[in-house]
């Protein structure tokens, strides 16, 4: 299936490692432009060089996107390097272990408002251009009890700000979805650490948890985003997409 994807620009928030990695070298294999920002410019260059040899084209912002100015050069990046803006996929991923106040105001500035502050940005070139998609990085802790309690917060708000920026978006022509992962593990990720430091806990985890028996993979996850960007998934929107290998218990 062709996802007409041919040349849209798609910027990447966290497009360095994991979800938002493979999500970039998937929509590089479909035809997209891409503009990528992360903390590490190393990180950056690796995965921006894996675009370049599958014939993609990539710009590359580092900077800390919990700071309003970074947000800002990486839609700045992409409307001066294409003109115009497409995609936006919010990928941007902290663990947050603990309950003080001080992780908590952390949570909600990482995972909520920098997802907010892109959506500010990117609204009014995906209005002049006639629509566009926004795909937020949720997690399936946003949707029912599990997690951290910060996390599970920040993302619960994201998933309730998507639908509610679906529908003020819907005139526009902007579509926006949330996607939930379960618990996936990449090189570098949580889950992956956590086999390292507790191989036989993380075996009886997977056991008791995943009715697959395994953990996610980010391009299982990617995969799924990639749709959801395409016009194919045309009548998606304000929906929270679930990626778990039936991980999580909810009905809805």
């Amino acid at each position: 299936m062709d996802l007409l994807l041919e040349g849209k620009v798609a910027i990447i928030a966290g497009g360095s490692r994991g979800i938002g990695r493979a999500v970039a070298l998937g929509l590089a294999e479909e035809g997209c432009r891409l503009v990528i920002g992360a903390r590490d410019p190393d990180r950056l260059a690796e995965t921006a060089a894996q675009i370049s040899a599958l014939g993609g084209q990539v710009v590359t912002v580092p900077g800390d996107l919990s700071r309003p100015e970074a947000c800002s050069r990486l839609v700045d990046a992409a409307l001066e390097a294409y003109g115009r803006v497409d995609i936006l996929v919010n990928s941007v991923h902290a663990s947050l272990p603990g309950e003080g106040e001080e992780v908590w105001r952390r949570g909600l500035e990482l995972l909520l408002m920098v997802p907010l502050r892109l959506i500010e940005l990117v609204v009014p070139p995906m209005r002049e251009a006639g629509g566009g998609v926004i795909i937020n990085l949720a997690s399936i802790w946003g949707r029912e009890a599990g997690g951290y309690p910060a996390y599970n917060a920040a993302k619960a708000a994201l998933i309730s700000s998507t639908k509610a920026l679906a529908t003020s978006l819907a005139s526009d022509g902007i579509r926006v979805v949330a996607v939930a992962p379960g618990s996936i593990a990449h090189p570098g990720g949580t889950w992956w650490r956590r086999q390292l430091e507790d191989p036989l806990g993380m075996a009886r985890f997977v056991r008791e948890s995943i009715p697959w028996g395994r953990f996610g993979t980010a391009e299982e996850v990617a995969n799924v985003v990639v749709f959801l960007c395409s016009p194919r998934a045309a009548w998606v929107t304000g929906a929270c997409i679930v990626v778990d290998g039936c991980q999580s218990r909810s009905n809805i």
